[in-house]
């Protein structure tokens, strides 16, 4: 029973890899005349956000927010827990209305269409390499400058073990919040990785369903300059954790 579920979720993976390639290919010219001119780069935030749409439509996604918190002027640096390729795609249309960039690791410049979007319009992280991290730093801050929001998951990727648990964090996105002087904006997913789990998973979850998303409170320039990195790390890790807990109580052992 268990690999006869798994091949029907294998079959999904594969109709959401068509959907997401169709579109790909389908607004790649959109993306290439905005990108033309650098003024005109914040119109691709506006087809990601319909991108985003169709990908909930066409895939029978339906968006929940069970806590939307009233969000500070922006730019920020948003936070989330990462258990699927979801939550990346989610984030367009649950956040319309604060263009952002993602500052994911560079690994992703070898997915052939990945790479494509991504090297354009947000911020590939070399990690281990000093002098493109130092490069990575730069064009954040000019991101922040130009009014774009910072989107980072500090576990650093997708757990390998026990979704929805979530790893320890990274400091970089908390170093940067510091250093910005922007606020941090938590987010929470709850149910992606039931949804959608990891590809590299063959035979893990995948199907239509509702997606539970928590904008909790966010941290505001006060509280994150009067914290130390580590504590501030642990504030944030917190307010994420703390809806997967009440969600999947069995999570606290």
């Amino acid at each position: 029973m268990k690999i006869f579920l798994g091949l029907i979720a294998l079959m999904w993976k594969l109709y959401i890899a068509v959907i997401f390639s169709i579109f790909a290919i389908l607004l790649y010219p959109f993306f290439f005349v905005v990108l033309f001119r650098p003024q005109w780069k914040k119109f691709s935030f506006y087809l990601f956000i319909f991108w985003s749409w169709m990908m909930r439509i066409f895939c029978f996604y339906h968006v929940k927010t069970i806590e939307n918190q009233e969000l500070p002027e922006g730019p920020y640096v948003i936070i989330a827990n990462h258990t699927s390729y979801l939550d990346i795609f989610f984030m367009y249309s649950i956040l319309p209305k604060h263009p952002f960039v993602f500052l994911g690791k560079s690994e992703l410049l070898t997915y052939p269409i990945i790479s494509t979007y991504f090297k354009n319009l947000n911020i590939p992280v070399y990690r281990g390499d000093k002098s493109k991290a130092g490069r990575s730093y730069m064009l954040a801050s000019k991101a922040i400058a130009e009014g774009w929001s910072l989107v980072i998951f500090p576990e650093g990727g997708i757990p390998s073990h026990q979704c929805p648990k979530m790893v320890p964090f990274k400091d970089g996105a908390f170093k940067l919040a510091k250093a910005l002087n922007v606020p941090i904006v938590p987010l929470t997913f709850t149910n992606n990785y039931a949804l959608f789990s990891d590809p590299t998973e063959i035979l893990g979850p995948a199907r239509p369903g509702i997606s539970r998303i928590y904008i909790n409170k966010p941290i505001l320039v006060d509280q994150i300059q009067a914290l130390e990195v580590k504590e501030l790390n642990k504030m944030s890790y917190e307010l994420v954790n703390a809806p997967i807990l009440k969600e999947h109580p069995h999570l606290m052992n």
